[in-house]
């Protein structure tokens, strides 16, 4: 039997083995991650700098905005000083690329306020006092990126150049222009568009224009030329001439021209032109309202509008519009109103312009002794139905509707056949 000593020796025994195992740990740091990630992959704690740069954009302040004008936060290249009854152009900052200096009292343009306008992408100076002689030569050259000037509505006597060469649009109408010299365009290569309308403008000769090579609207309107600009670039899509006193085209002026698509020249004084004189592949809107003209011409098959009102018509020949009805003509418009036509329009019109859907005849000029013929045509025919897509009875039809008139010269008749079988194109 075990005795009380033995027991109580084991006991002493196995306390102090216990006290040996748990003291090996002693040193363990309990804190630490039994399997830490290797140091390089360690990431540093985030700590903000206010220094950072976030490349984030904002507004800055406008100080160097011209006291007399307005920069609006929400557009900082942008400054507003029109109808502010300046009479000088404020100090311009280089951020500006647009400036609107319309309606004041401003008639000249110094060098010095241009010095630092080296981003100006547009100047608006129309309707002010600019004068020629008090603009600084070569001031518009201090802006090599501007594409876009208004000096419309002035009192210049002379076209301002040079101009940058990256000018684009440039606004000279309502002044008081009355030649353009060939230095004044010189350069400039990118100009798409030109008006100098109302001004008083006589001529325009040698080659003036042709160096625009990108040139697609020229505005001549409201001048005095007597004769067709010279050397047009081929580049021109819209030519306005209205309002002068041209009297003549010459036969072969715009075979250069073949990209033209409008032709304005209303309010001249063209008493004829040549049969083929507009046969322009392009050509869409003619107006040739308020001449003196008495003879028709050949019409594209491009052409949609068509204005011959206030003219001497005394008829209107379709055959010499229309020598071949081949359905492709895509005139839409034809106006004839105050002419002097003493009969109606032959209704061969339907046929040679299937597209047609608007004549307008109006009231025509008073012809001594005749009373006033209906002028618009019957249609369809009111003696039978005829098939408009039955080809052989064009000839019978076209006879027909060109009888001569009692009491009128022959000549019309022989004009209606001018274009029999062997001249057909």
């Amino acid at each position: 039997m075990v005795t009380m000593d033995t027991f109580i020796q084991f006991s002493v025994l196995f306390l102090m083995l216990a006290t040996q195992g748990l003291c090996q740990y002693e040193e363990y740091d309990y804190d630490t991650d039994y399997d830490p990630e290797p140091e390089s992959q360690f990431q540093p704690p985030f700590h903000f700098s206010s220094f950072t740069d976030y490349h984030v954009s904002s507004i800055p302040f406008t100080t160097d905005c011209a006291r007399e004008c307005y920069c609006p936060p929400s557009s900082i290249i942008t400054m507003y000083c029109d109808n502010r009854k300046l009479k000088s152009i404020p100090q311009i900052p280089s951020r500006i690329q647009q400036l609107y200096l319309q309606h004041n009292e401003i008639e000249a343009v110094n060098m010095k306020s241009f010095i630092n306008a080296t981003n100006v992408r547009e100047i608006n100076l129309s309707y002010n006092r600019l004068k020629s002689q008090k603009i600084d030569y070569g001031v518009f050259t201090k802006c090599p990126h501007l594409r876009q000037i208004y000096l419309n509505n002035n009192e210049l006597e002379e076209i301002p150049s040079p101009f940058s060469t990256s000018i684009e649009r440039i606004f000279l109408g309502n002044n008081k222009i009355n030649r353009i010299k060939e230095q004044d365009l010189q350069g400039l290569v990118n100009v798409t568009m030109l008006d100098l309308c109302n001004n008083r403008i006589d001529s325009i000769k040698g080659k003036t224009l042709s160096k625009l090579t990108k040139l697609m609207q020229l505005n001549i309107c409201n001048n005095k030329l007597n004769s067709m600009p010279s050397n047009l670039p081929s580049s021109l899509m819209y030519l306005s001439l209205e309002n002068n006193s041209i009297s003549k085209i010459p036969d072969d002026y715009f075979t250069r021209l073949p990209n033209l698509s409008s032709i304005r020249m209303s309010q001249n004084k063209l008493e004829d032109v040549a049969i083929n004189t507009f046969n322009l592949p392009q050509l869409m809107e003619l107006n040739l309202g308020h001449n003196k003209l008495k003879h028709v011409f050949y019409i594209p098959r491009s052409l949609e509008h068509l204005y011959l009102h206030d003219n001497e018509f005394e008829a209107i020949n379709i055959t010499l519009m229309c020598p071949v009805m081949d359905r492709m003509h895509r005139l839409t418009y034809l106006r004839v109103d105050q002419n002097r036509l003493r009969r109606p329009l032959s209704t061969l019109v339907f046929f040679c312009f299937p597209h047609i859907h608007s004549i307008y005849y109006g009231e025509q000029k008073h012809i001594a002794g005749e009373t006033n013929v209906p002028l618009i045509p019957q249609y369809p025919f009111p003696d039978e139905d005829r098939d408009n897509d039955d080809d052989e009875d064009f000839p019978q039809y076209h006879r027909e509707e060109h009888e001569p008139i009692a009491g009128e010269p022959a000549g019309d008749a022989e004009e209606d056949n001018y274009f029999d079988d062997d001249h057909l194109y």
